[in-house]
């Protein structure tokens, strides 16, 4: 399964989400995962060297692409049972050669007037990209929402100006927590660092109400780091 955590606004936390989604997999239902970095800055790729430094943690698979990785991703689809691609607006090309193959889509964005504005044109773009791969289901994520109850209106005004679109909203929200960079500055997820914490919840929750688990069985491959 091809799974994309990307966009085009930076800052809404999807190198975060791709992260705790390749320890959920992996930890919680056991799995064979691959982190796809495809940001020129490399944050993914750089937690997975810090994470695999870490004796007491699991090591995950990671490779850095750009371009038209299409074909590339599904090969590595044949070998794992996930391949999760953090993917965001500096390469356009590889955010639509991840549509065009990706089973689900999570579009990260923040309940902010510069995030919502970009969906008129991504809502074009996984439009598009259903044409020809219809398997394709894409979620609107919030991430990085206000605790305070007296906020609570800025979140809802933000679901009601994405509910225009033709993108499912994903109905778990992801508040704004001190934790998500605690845990990423140790090579950790949040669901290792404070498994027991309201942003483990929240990752745990949003991650089985959009990822079905896939039964296939695991294939026989040694973790490293490429």
């Amino acid at each position: 399964m091809i799974i994309l955590v990307g966009g085009e606004k930076g800052g809404s936390g999807k190198s975060c989400i791709a992260q705790n989604l390749a320890i959920f997999l992996a930890v919680d239902k056991i799995a064979t995962v691959l982190l796809v970095d495809c940001d020129a800055q490399g944050t993914t790729a750089d937690w997975i060297k810090l994470r695999n430094n870490n004796l007491n943690a699991l090591p995950i698979d990671c490779v850095q692409l750009n371009g038209k990785i299409r074909n590339q991703l599904l090969g590595y689809n044949s070998q794992y049972q996930y391949v999760i691609v953090d993917c965001g607006s500096q390469d356009m090309l590889a955010l639509r050669s991840t549509l065009s193959s990706a089973d689900l889509a999570m579009l990260p964005m923040r309940p902010k007037r510069r995030d919502l504005k970009t969906l008129v044109h991504l809502d074009e773009m996984v439009q598009s990209c259903k044409m020809v791969n219809q398997q394709l289901e894409a979620h609107i994520v919030f991430t990085q929402c206000p605790t305070q109850p007296n906020q609570q209106a800025r979140v809802n005004d933000a679901k009601a100006s994405a509910s225009l679109f033709d993108i499912p909203i994903a109905s778990e929200i992801l508040h704004e927590r001190h934790i998500y960079d605690d845990s990423e500055e140790s090579g950790l997820s949040v669901l290792e660092s404070e498994p027991k914490g309201k942003a483990a919840d929240e990752l745990r929750n949003l991650f089985t109400e959009i990822v079905k688990h896939d039964e296939r069985s695991s294939p026989e491959l040694s973790m490293h780091y490429a």
